[in-house]
């Protein structure tokens, strides 16, 4: 059975513990605040942006690519007003309420009485008075550019931005009427002029609209219950500005007997203010809610009109407010019905294939968890935040868990952070398979809470071989041994694991070699403590393991570590010391190019193959002599000739096809046999020539190449001629200027510098230099055998000479002596002269 899992992510940072905050700033790397004990980097975010829940909504995101944007734009500058500032949207809501008030108290007005009188009047005029003051605050509020998204300050676009939109609306819904009309007329009546223009005042109702749509998108208030309050204002609104104008007409209408109110109440006008009010809200209410007009219903055909019209708009109205609740009460309870039936299908699925009751306990509980954990909303809170906000979560809850595995143990704080960043963490209920015996090594867990135990199948019967808790890593074996897994991993309780795929494992693990040899290390020492098994019980299974490609990783880390000790005991459990990475390079290979002797001569006893080519064609040995480790190349080469003979011919013949002049200083600085063949049978000098590489040549023939063997057609034959002259002149000898290591010379018998000598020197008085051809000798021990030597080889007697270098400087040490340095013999009588 495959296990399953309900995925968990992370919660809410405002939900995290005090203890796991506490454990992990504990282990973070960002400095401490000296006083307050805060992140500097978190305490000087907070300073310069001045940001918290309460005026997250007052944030304006900048628009793509503009790199000058900064917070301090919404502060308040000068006479230009923010219009985040917080003062600011303390007026705004106070307006508000302004315009809550007038247009409710103006169709009281008109409706109910023939005129404004005593309080009502100065209250209005009040109101009026402030929207005034709000029309000249408008002129220095800085406003929001659609194309830019930046906050205009300069005051004159403010001013013609406001004059060319809301300016004229505002300014008419704004002037009391009424108190122009008294001083033109004299009275203080509501007429029918007046009634119209005081319809602009409901223009004012734009800021209500605002302020819940402001309050809905505040995180500090519940989006449920402002809804529910939104539309409970809309309807309570509407149903007073209905019965009103209800009233209205009955109260204007010529026969007072012959209306929906006076039918009930003969002498209505007579009647109190509060019976009227009612009854009109009573009427607009009923009609509203389609219950029916059993006792207040339209009686003339002014009413009816109206009762046409105003049923046609409370159509649209009940179908709002249905729309509206039907969506915030539903919502709460669908996930509820499609979980219901979710396990209704199930049982019925277990039932009709006749299941085990074990895998229907299995399958309901994973159900019935899985509820639980969505009704979080973690995974869509996941999906909605960037990448590094997950990181940080992550770290956050789970680091000081995966801290304390034996694996990560000594592993670095950059490769525990990265594998805590692809973890993923979830909920398995109890007696669920969270890894089955002989199950494909895929996934890794690290045990957060709860308990799993490990079982042991064979055949029908089961038996617990331990149970793992908080901390604990299972599924580590098949991951890094690449072979299937030994146990089955069963949750005992409810238990959150993290989960990590076996690739993201190794590829971490790759990234660092040291960070690789420490897991590694940390695994085997587990084991060993545990149950007491050796390497070879860990890494190889019936022989298969040579083949996989964790344990060419493992062979190679510890090679390019240099952990000989180590290397040697992973050969021992009868790994393949030449399985090779995906460009061929075994561990030989990587041994020998990062000059790790020591693992050279393990895997050598081992039994590895030293001329094993890789993809680029390179053997060890090359790489050696590349790399210039010359200690392992000789170790090597030393290996290589005794089992084949033709080692050092095919190493000067690829040296000559690949052209690298460098390599074959190299090698036949280290006295290989300038004229050695190859398994073919082909010398250097024959292939440079076959190739047409002039400097190999070259280099060839003044190191003793010899030219007497057949030669291959197309090479011109009067350069190699040339070339074989300056030989003999002693013109030019190419060999490097320095022995890289005393012991070599002294295991050949002698010193390999070479020089060469000449009678006379040009800068001498007389001019004693003779044409006489020079000679390449080997630079004796002292500088009376040097003299020896020069007058056998030149023909005179040079005891009594002096030994010049080209520039005519004495020499009268045989230190100070280089590689390929020109002698001068002058005779001392000659050079004084």
């Amino acid at each position: 059975m495959k296990k399953r899992s309900v995925p968990y992510n992370s919660s809410s940072i405002t939900k995290m513990k005090e203890a796991s905050i506490q454990n992990y700033h504990g282990h973070s790397e960002i400095p401490q605040h000296p006083h307050t004990g805060k992140d500097a980097a978190d305490e000087d975010a907070a300073t310069a942006a001045s940001l918290n829940l309460r005026n997250l909504s007052k944030l304006i995101l900048p628009p793509l690519g503009v790199s000058n944007y900064n917070l301090n734009q919404m502060e308040s500058k000068g006479r230009i007003i923010s219009p985040m500032d917080s003062r600011y949207r303390c007026w705004e809501t106070f307006m508000a309420v302004l315009v809550a008030y007038s247009v409710w108290v103006y169709p009281f007005e008109i409706a109910f009485m023939k005129c404004s009188r005593g309080g009502l009047y100065m209250a209005d005029n009040i109101v009026d008075i402030f929207f005034m003051i709000d029309i000249v605050l408008t002129f220095f509020i800085a406003h929001l550019d659609p194309r830019t998204q930046l906050l205009v300050h300069d005051p004159r676009k403010i001013s013609m931005r406001y004059l060319s939109t809301w300016f004229v609306m505002d300014l008419v819904s704004t002037i009391p009427w009424e108190a122009i009309g008294y001083l033109f007329t004299g009275k203080n009546s509501l007429g029918l002029s007046y009634c119209l223009l005081g319809i602009l005042r409901f223009w004012r109702l734009r800021r209500i609209k605002q302020l819940f749509t402001r309050l809905e998108k505040d995180i500090r208030f519940s989006y449920f219950w402002i809804r529910c309050v939104r539309l409970l204002c809309v309807t309570i609104f509407l149903v007073h500005c209905a019965g009103c104008l209800y009233y209205m007409l009955a109260d204007r209408y010529p026969q007072q007997g012959k209306t929906w109110i006076g039918a009930v109440i003969p002498n209505f006008r007579a009647a109190s203010l509060k019976i009227r009010y009612i009854s009109a809200i009573y009427w607009a209410m009923t009609t509203m809610t389609t219950v029916g007009y059993g006792d207040l219903h339209a009686v003339n055909s002014i009413e009816m009109i109206f009762n046409i019209f105003y049923m046609l708009f409370n159509l649209g109205l009940t179908a709002y407010l249905i729309g509206n609740m039907t969506n915030l009460v539903v919502e709460g309870t669908r996930r509820t019905m499609e979980f219901r039936n979710s396990i209704e299908a199930a049982s019925n699925f277990v039932c009709w294939n006749r299941l085990p009751q074990r895998l229907k306990e299995q399958i309901l509980a994973y159900m019935c968890l899985r509820f639980r954990a969505e009704s979080l909303n973690q995974q869509q809170l996941i999906e909605q935040l960037p990448k590094s906000i997950c990181k940080s979560i992550c770290w956050h809850l789970f680091l000081p868990t995966v801290e304390k595995v034996y694996l990560f143990k000594g592993v670095s704080r950059e490769i525990i952070l990265q594998l805590v960043a692809n973890m993923k963490a979830e909920y398995i209920p109890p007696r669920e398979d969270v890894i089955m015996q002989n199950e494909a090594p895929e996934d890794v867990y690290v045990m957060v809470s709860g308990e799993v135990e490990i079982i042991e199948c064979e055949m029908d019967e089961e038996r617990i071989m331990g149970t793992l808790r908080t901390g604990d890593i299972f599924g580590e074996v098949g991951a890094l041994c690449l072979r299937p897994q030994s146990f089955t991993f069963r949750t005992k309780t409810l238990s959150q694991l993290l989960r990590l795929k076996t690739s993201v494992l190794m590829e971490a693990m790759r990234t660092r070699e040291q960070d690789y040899l420490v897991m590694l290390k940390n695994f085997l020492q587990h084991y060993r403590e545990l149950k007491d098994l050796t390497i070879h019980d860990l890494l190889v299974e019936n022989g298969d393991d040579n083949a996989n490609p964790n344990m060419a990783a493992n062979l190679l880390a510890v090679a390019s570590s240099g952990n000989a000790a180590f290397l040697d005991e992973l050969l021992k459990a009868k790994l393949d010391p030449d399985v090779g990475d995906s460009k061929g390079r075994t561990p030989l290979h990587i041994a020998v190019s990062n000059g790790h002797e020591d693992c050279v001569l393990v895997l050598l006893k081992h039994g590895c193959n030293i001329m094993i080519h890789d993809m680029n064609g390179n053997t060890p040995l090359w790489d050696a002599i590349s790399t210039k480790h010359h200690s392992i190349f000789r170790i090597l080469y030393h290996y290589a000739s005794v089992s084949d003979p033709h080692t050092t011919g095919d190493l000067l013949c690829m040296a000559v096809k690949r052209n690298d002049l460098s390599t074959m200083k190299e090698l036949l600085r280290h006295g290989l046999n300038v004229n050695a063949k190859n398994r073919h049978g082909l010398t250097a000098l024959q292939i440079a020539m076959s190739e047409n590489h002039v400097e190999m040549v070259n280099l060839l023939v003044m190191n003793g190449a010899n030219v007497d063997q057949p030669s291959p057609n197309g090479f011109p034959m009067e350069i190699l001629d040339e070339m074989v002259k300056m030989r003999e002149v002693g013109h030019r000898v190419t060999m490097l200027e320095t022995v890289p290591d005393e012991k070599l010379a002294k295991s050949k018998g002698g010193n390999w510098l070479r020089v060469s000598i000449y009678r006379g020197h040009p800068v001498s008085r007389r001019n004693t230099c003779t044409m006489q051809a020079g000679r390449i000798i080997k630079l004796p021990t002292s500088m009376e055998e040097l003299k020896s030597i020069a007058g056998q080889k030149l023909g005179y007697d040079a005891r009594n000479a002096i030994i010049m270098n080209e520039e005519g400087a004495e020499i009268d040490s045989i230190e100070v002596i280089r590689d390929n340095d020109k002698l001068f013999m002058v005779n001392d009588v000659n050079f004084h002269s």
